[in-house]
């Protein structure tokens, strides 16, 4: 690693921290409550704000392999929550490992001890990874984490390897998985990006709906102006989340002014950022802004898959490794003040983050046997006990028909799914509905008032090619051992 040995120490321990700073709630012991881990059902403790719900005893459903009522978002990532006997226990993994190899990519691009720490700051301690940590979704960050370890691995060839497996992890949501094959390289690279993108891919080109939003969802979901900084200068600084309850104090009290300056003093090396890595920084910076300016709104709510691009803010994930190597390659004056505008434009990152420390949800228990349960007039999002919401776990549970429909600001972005809306209508017509919620696959209806009629539809079981597909991302991991790869990383 170079330097002397005090030097390399106290990066070691500031390392340490910065990765303890922004993930310990991740190390906090749960307080299981009735229900415990693997539970079917009563209260259970979580991982639960906004669009995070992990909790132990999470099912494999048709859902989280791409084929339930609502497009594939959440895969694999739910499908491997599903089928691990500790799911917690692998997001903690997920995300303390993910943040050490951030600093771990950062020490490796630094080339001096400030350009170290000021890597490693940068790679770890941004608005980017804390905004959507406070939104709840964790996958995304680690891959943002991720991503300079894989951009840093595929660019070394004995390295590629490692840049398989950082690239499976990142492909654990979508966008994560085409961010990690933007920066793949080569054939082994284009392998394992149709690997990790292809259980989404699929879903969604077989799905019934076309994977767009609605022009209301495109503004919606633009970016936003944050404290005395505006929307271009959040964006400058990786903030700019469209959701202003997941931006820490900090962000608009005004000292996102810092992630502006910060931004020009790494321009001061950007010549010494790897071309590509520029490239993408600049492809990250062009999505957001078009959705800033409205351009993206024919796209998102006409093109098929266009719903990738609603949330553009969260492409500035492309940024992040451009961003760890200029402050990298800064020079020995210019490093310490990067790593300490890089601190200030979220200092409060710490507290913010406690907001994921783990808590209790109750989970509902319904012996469906597999089939699909109907729960009837039943919101999508729970309220905590801190006030906050997040959402709704029974669909982690077990196959359920879910609505999808959603409210931001009080203005509807997402209609309810068909079927749900089939089902709430023949509930609605009066007379006996079983018949009707029969042909929609629908076995169990549970009534708010906790009565449960089973209306004799079978189980549908997992579609075997969600199954197959999944399986195939599983096995992603293997491509690392590939014999040339393995002859070349020998041969370093």
């Amino acid at each position: 690693m170079g330097g002397s040995g005090r030097a390399v120490w106290w990066l070691r321990a500031y390392a340490a921290a910065l990765v303890v700073a922004v993930t310990w709630p991740f190390l906090v012991p749960s307080a299981f409550g009735q229900g415990g881990p693997g539970a079917a059902g009563g209260s259970v403790a979580a991982f639960a704000l906004r669009d995070m719900m992990v909790f132990d005893g999470m099912a494999l459903t048709r859902a989280s392999l791409g084929f339930g009522d609502l497009p594939a978002r959440n895969v694999p990532q739910d499908a491997l929550l599903g089928i691990l006997p500790r799911p917690m226990l692998a997001v903690r993994v997920i995300m303390v490992g993910s943040a050490a190899l951030a600093a771990w990519a950062g020490w490796q691009l630094g080339r001096s001890t400030f350009g170290r720490a000021a890597a490693m700051t940068v790679a770890v301690w941004n608005p980017f990874v804390v905004e959507r940590l406070l939104q709840g979704q964790w996958s995304l960050v680690a891959a943002a984490w991720l991503l300079p370890a894989v951009a840093l691995c595929w660019s070394r060839p004995g390295l590629r390897p490692a840049g398989v497996v950082a690239q499976w992890v990142c492909s654990l949501t979508p966008t994560g998985a085409i961010a990690a094959a933007l920066c793949s390289r080569g054939r082994l690279g284009a392998l394992t990006s149709a690997v990790t993108c292809a259980p989404w891919v699929v879903a969604g080109a077989l799905a019934t709906g076309a994977g767009t939003s609605t022009e209301a969802g495109a503004a919606a979901f633009a970016p936003r102006a944050e404290g005395y900084v505006g929307t271009l200068g959040a964006l400058v600084g990786l903030g700019g989340i469209w959701n202003a309850h997941a931006v820490p104090p900090s962000r608009a009290a005004g000292l996102a002014v810092f992630g502006m300056a910060l931004f020009l003093v790494l321009a001061c090396a950007w010549r010494a950022v790897p071309r590509r890595w520029v490239v993408l920084a600049g492809l990250g910076f062009a999505v957001a802004l078009a959705s800033w300016a409205g351009w993206l709104t024919p796209v998102v709510a006409h093109v098929p898959g266009g719903g990738l691009l609603r949330d553009a803010q969260k492409w500035l994930i492309l940024a992040i490794p451009a961003f760890v190597a200029a402050a990298g390659a800064l020079r020995p004056r210019l490093a310490p003040l990067a790593v300490g505008l890089a601190l200030l434009q979220v200092p409060d990152a710490p507290l913010a983050v406690a907001a994921l420390v783990p808590t209790t949800v109750e989970v509902p228990f319904v012996d469906a046997c597999g089939r699909d349960v109907l729960f009837v007039d039943r919101p999508a999002l729970i309220t905590l006990s801190s006030g906050t919401v997040a959402v709704d776990p029974a669909p982690k549970a077990m196959n359920t028909v879910e609505s999808g429909a959603l409210r931001v600001d009080g203005v509807f972005t997402d209609p309810p799914s068909p079927r749900w809306s089939q089902a709430h209508a023949a509930l609605g017509a009066g007379g006996d509905p079983t018949a009707e919620l029969r042909d929609l696959d629908i076995g169990v209806v549970v009534y708010p008032d906790g009565r449960a009629v089973d209306t004799g539809a079978p189980a549908g079981g997992w579609p075997p090619l969600g199954v197959a597909l999944f399986a195939l991302w599983c096995a992603a991991p293997l491509l690392a051992l590939r014999p040339g790869e393995m002859c070349l990383r020998n041969n370093q």
